[in-house]
């Protein structure tokens, strides 16, 4: 197999990348980054619903190993966990970091530093945690980091409430979308994000996702250099829809898309709110959902053997 080569460099060498961030920069005067289109002048301080200005803050960044086997692999994914975002699931497992803002500001320079530090400890990529409103300051650190030897994939680890013109600012520059899927109804997303909208964003970002690195390549090793993974965390009492949303990924995407139907769930945050959410998953609803996964035509489904406590 030929050496890999991560399509950041050439984007940086033709001098592409710097027109990206210049675009990217632009869109923070008056912030439309993101589905909610909050609209406030970020460069100058404003904040919206991310809750995020000019500098990024971010909670930690470590060689993690609780990832997808393609991405781990013997050394781990380089996580960088982005504070605040975009999407605020009433649910969410990481509250405390999206909702109350544990983290710190955090210079593009840094995050550079950051990139090339876990690259060095041998991680297998550089894995971005809730980046959707950090983009413009992504850009701009990878831009530093490349010019200081970084090498490895990049991978885009969002909620998937993604608008798709911000997406395709990242066409060249990142190998790795791993987007989650998840809710189908309108009403549901609603009701535990305020996005009604959700559904049919996440259908548009997970095509454009799709359109530009394809299905999931590994390389000898089993490790990820380019592609689409989808993540979906399978909500107890079926909340989430699960069916529909495989029989979208293999009728509209690919049925070889590489998908991770996630076991973990539990109430978290603000879930006791909702009668359904304060139940932890049963060991019959996941195995329902990986059922319905494949009679919808899904058929690469991550295998890694999980230790979870069903009830």
């Amino acid at each position: 197999m030929p050496l890999f080569k991560p399509a950041y460099i050439e984007t940086f060498k033709k001098g592409l990348l710097s027109e990206k961030i210049e675009k990217a920069y632009e869109i923070l005067k008056s912030c439309t980054l993101c589905p909610r289109t909050c609209k406030v002048d970020r460069l100058s301080g404003e904040i919206g619903i991310c809750k995020t200005g000019e500098k990024a803050y971010v909670s930690s960044f470590n060689s993690h190993f609780g990832e997808e086997d393609p991405l781990v692999g013997t050394h781990g994914s380089g996580t960088i966990f982005f504070t605040h975002c975009n999407l605020l699931c009433i649910f969410c497992q990481n509250y405390d970091i999206s909702h109350l803002g544990h983290g710190e500001q955090t210079s593009n320079e840094k995050l550079a530093g950051m990139m090339l530090h876990l690259q060095k400890a041998g991680c297998h990529n550089i894995n971005f945690v809730t980046p959707s409103h950090v983009v413009p300051q992504i850009l701009s650190a990878v831009q530093i980091a490349v010019d200081n030897g970084l090498s490895v994939p990049l991978v885009y680890n969002t909620g998937g409430y993604d608008r798709v013109e911000t997406l395709k600012l990242l066409e060249g520059v990142f190998d790795i979308y791993m987007p989650d899927f998840k809710f189908w109804d309108p009403e549901i997303a609603k009701t535990l994000c305020d996005a009604e909208n959700y559904p049919e964003v996440a259908r548009k970002a997970l095509i454009e996702m799709h359109r530009q690195v394809g299905d999931l390549i590994t390389d000898e090793s089993g490790i990820a250099r380019r592609g689409l993974l989808v993540r979906h965390l399978v909500l107890p009492h079926g909340l989430a829809g699960t069916r529909e949303l495989m029989r979208f990924i293999a009728n509209k995407i690919s049925s070889n898309t590489y998908v991770n139907i996630m076991p973990q769930y539990r109430p978290c945050g603000r879930a006791a709110e909702i009668e359904e959410l304060s139940d932890y998953l049963s060991q019959k609803d996941y195995k329902a959902a990986l059922q319905e996964a494949r009679e919808e035509g899904v058929e690469r489904l991550d295998s890694r053997k999980r230790r979870f406590m069903f009830l």
